[in-house]
């Protein structure tokens, strides 16, 4: 059973979740503290999943609170649940909390969020790597691209399609940029899986703010390794999502759908970026293992560390509160079969993955076959492949001019 821990100094309110959730003790244990010291006490007693906080509180307030919780329990989920967004608190918090609710916050919502965290643990069981992952504030970007977007925000002309610009095409800082802008944080009406789009929406000064004076971005430091060169895994994200946005656009589906192909297509190897930065002896480990055993890095991980860099992506995306598509194509995109729900963005980003590696009709025969092949079957595009493949040969021979400016859209 999960645990979920509440903290208010509203005794009123925190009646009115105990009601309100009822309905999921059967699948909660569910605890409740007035102020952080009991929260503080309460999560030393027993292992918690997840803590929904207040931010304005008497004593220690909710940022002293996620600061305590971060560094003493970093494995928990931190959900603020706050009816105050001034900008300065907003700041304070971008780092400390997973994801923001804003009050009121219907049950559905709420209910949705927790269940969704908890259920992310099914991703991943070892207690080290959930605790690594959860810690991580940001993740690193691409030198070149860091230093762009640090440039033009510091210039007095800084422009904001720009920034937008040059935020999509690196592969860390479109994943924050959009657990940013899809928080309650900002109160937008509709969910945004386009970097340009959400850049635009939050507005020069905000991103300024969150960039300059928060440093939501962080640079790559660690020299590459023969597991995964981060110049080579920029480029193979971009050439993926540029396949996924192309395919998604020759089946004309809606625009929003396509920037999701886009974006799940380039944050699909998110999880090679924690590895690389988080784990650099245990990807060394990977490859002599992936090497001697000629089988696929994603392979010898699941033998090694118990489970894949597409799971640790998505376990990081997912508590980062991005879309349940994206976070679904980023933990099955080497096997789809195993995802309950049909997912077109999924099908389209496990064959662009495909085709951005090796685009031969024998690899695409056998994406198409067995259990992987059934699940693409239920779409009705086995007769589409090859178009498919005409599409991204077409994408590829522009692809030096589209990694400069591969907006979504």
């Amino acid at each position: 059973m999960k645990r979920v821990l509440f903290v208010d100094d509203e005794p009123k309110l925190l009646d009115g979740l105990r009601r309100m959730l009822r309905v999921m003790r059967n699948d909660w244990e569910m605890e409740f503290a007035a102020d952080g010291q009991e929260a503080l006490a309460i999560l030393d007693a027993k292992p918690f999943n997840v803590v929904v906080t207040d931010m304005r509180m008497p004593g220690m307030d909710g940022t002293e609170l996620l600061n305590k919780i971060k560094d003493l329990h970093p494995q928990v989920v931190r959900i603020v649940l706050s009816g105050h967004s001034e900008k300065e608190m907003v700041l304070k918090t971008v780092g400390l909390a997973h994801q923001y609710l804003s009050k009121p916050c219907d049950a559905d919502s709420l209910k949705a969020t927790i269940a969704r965290a908890c259920s992310l643990r099914n991703l991943m069981d070892d207690e080290g790597l959930i605790q690594a992952v959860s810690e991580i504030r940001s993740l690193p970007s691409l030198p070149s691209l860091y230093s762009e977007v640090m440039k033009e925000m510091a210039s007095p002309g800084g422009s904001l399609n720009r920034v937008g610009e040059i935020i999509s095409r690196d592969t860390g800082m479109s994943a924050k940029i959009l657990q940013l802008v899809n928080s309650a944080f900002f109160g937008l009406p509709t969910r945004i899986s386009n970097p340009v789009r959400a850049v635009n929406l939050l507005g020069l000064e905000t991103v300024k703010a969150l960039v300059l004076s928060v440093k939501i971005f962080s640079e790559f430091s660690r020299a590459g390794s023969n597991y995964c060169r981060i110049d080579e895994l920029w480029k193979h994200s971009i050439s993926t999502a540029l396949y996924a946005r192309d395919i998604a656009r020759e089946e004309k589906r809606s625009q929003d759908k396509i920037d999701d192909a886009f974006m799940a297509g380039l944050l699909h190897d998110v999880g090679k970026l924690i590895l690389l930065d988080k784990f650099p002896e245990k990807c060394q480990k990977i490859l002599e293992l992936a090497d001697s055993e000629k089988c696929h890095a994603w392979e010898a991980e699941q033998r090694l560390i118990g489970t894949t860099h597409a799971r640790i992506g998505a376990y990081l995306l997912g508590i980062w509160g991005l879309s349940e598509s994206i976070v679904e194509t980023v933990a099955y995109h080497h096997s789809p079969h195993e995802c309950v729900e049909a997912n077109l963005t999924l099908a389209t980003v496990y064959l662009a993955n495909i085709l951005s590696k090796e685009p031969s009709t024998s690899n695409l025969k056998k994406a198409m076959s067995g259990a992987n092949g059934e699940y693409l079957e239920q779409f009705g595009i086995s007769d589409r492949i090859e178009t498919w493949r005409a599409v991204c040969d077409q994408a590829s021979q522009g692809e030096d001019d589209a990694l400069q400016d591969p907006v979504c859209g």
